[in-house]
């Protein structure tokens, strides 16, 4: 455990479990109309995976008695992960993204990108400088708050206009 987190990892669990939560709600309200449109799926996945990666990191830097290079190379796995997996369904749905909406859809991809790419140069950053790495997961757990909450906007209230 990272001394002085406690509290800042036990909030991004449960906001992440919560939010998770609210996704599943979202697809299950509108799965007919998700399904009708080819790239909400994937919109869905990605939105559980950032959330999932908020957990999982938090979760295991919970876990005491960590060498902080240890701690490292679980943010860069986690990391590297949520990242691939994203940027695979990015590309697929920017090519099935209307070239009249890509240039908006281009933020979208840009967040997610950001948000993902911020969990690897922190787990990078913690094995070879120490603790001080763990401060890029304010930034990453924040992005990927926002893009989840687009993300559920989109699936509970967007799809529907």
């Amino acid at each position: 455990m990272i001394t002085g987190w406690e509290n800042f990892f036990e909030a991004e669990v449960g906001a992440s479990a919560a939010l998770a939560g609210l996704i599943f709600v979202g697809v299950s309200i509108n799965i007919t109309r998700i399904i009708s449109i080819p790239r909400l799926p994937a919109r869905a996945i990605q939105a559980l995976a950032i959330l999932l990666a908020i957990l999982v990191v938090s979760l295991l830097l919970l876990v005491p008695g960590q060498s902080i290079s240890v701690v490292g190379l679980e943010i860069l796995i986690i990391g590297f992960v949520v990242w691939g997996a994203n940027f695979r369904i990015d590309i697929r749905n920017y090519k099935l993204t209307g070239k009249q909406y890509r240039k908006s859809y281009i933020w979208n991809v840009l967040l997610d990108q950001l948000a993902t790419i911020l969990y690897i140069v922190s787990g990078i950053a913690t094995i070879f400088f120490g603790a001080v790495g763990i401060y890029l997961l304010v930034p990453a757990t924040i992005l990927s708050f926002l893009k989840a909450m687009i993300d559920a906007w989109v699936l509970l209230v967007e799809i529907n206009r």
